[in-house]
């Protein structure tokens, strides 16, 4: 990946154009963001590096400077550069673009501790990887098991989450929830929508099919917790 390439990774990445990155880096033109964007200036120098990693200190300066390792120091996911292809006249060739698509992790829950020890570390028994366009930040994705949001989600669907943290007020009430909570000891993981209880210091936990009766649960009980922001069904076997 040459110069050119890293430089429209980034813009790509945090949603940004050549003026915009050169008036972050304290330039007076982007003149020299420019040049390397259109081929002119073929390397990023050691000096305009440490002024872009002291803005976004989650970049990899050695991938910046080289194009060696990774985009980002500690990356949650991998990332890859989407293809287009082009009608050269002779056919159709890939080109690349530049653009990202973040690869988010499917995590195999059974392989874990449960939701709470995947909740604490993002980084083991992945299963596979999924892109997705246009998807807000995510955290990763777990496959749904039972029938309790059947249809809206079945069981095998692929769930894609965010985290949150357990604060007050960070529960967005009516939305659907992956919820790890204890009770006399035993730890259980649902997916379901979270609403508000009558009764103070609790949460109702209400399933899409009519079958479940709501669940209330005390708020203290609850160990991990994410928000469920899409879900891919399946609608064949093979």
């Amino acid at each position: 990946m040459n110069a050119r390439e890293r430089i429209e990774a980034l813009l790509e990445m945090y949603e940004l154009n050549a003026k915009v990155l050169s008036e972050m880096l304290g330039m007076k033109r982007p003149q020299a963001i420019y040049d390397i964007l259109n081929g002119k200036t073929k390397s990023i120098t050691e000096n305009m590096a440490i002024k872009i990693v002291s803005v976004f200190s989650d970049l990899n300066k050695t991938w910046l400077l080289t194009g060696e390792g990774d985009i980002l120091k500690e990356p949650k996911h991998n990332v890859i550069f989407k293809k287009s292809f082009v009608d050269t006249g002779s056919g159709f060739q890939k080109k690349n673009q530049g653009a990202l698509y973040t690869m988010i992790p499917i995590f195999e829950l059974e392989a874990t501790a449960g939701f709470y020890s995947l909740y604490n570390d993002l980084s083991s028994n992945v299963a596979d990887y999924i892109s997705i366009p246009n998807l807000p930040p995510v955290d990763g994705a777990i496959y749904a098991r039972g029938d309790s949001m059947s249809p809206l989600i079945a069981s095998g669907d692929i769930v894609i989450f965010k985290k949150v943290e357990l604060q007050p007020g960070n529960i967005l009430w009516g939305h659907i929830y992956i919820v790890s909570y204890s009770i006399d000891g035993d730890t259980y993981t649902v997916v379901k929508y979270i609403r508000q209880s009558k009764r103070d210091g609790y949460i109702r936990l209400e399933s899409f099919n009519t079958r479940y009766d709501p669940l209330e649960i005390p708020v203290s009980s609850i160990n991990a917790l994410a928000l469920v922001k899409a879900s891919i069904t399946f609608h064949t076997i093979g």
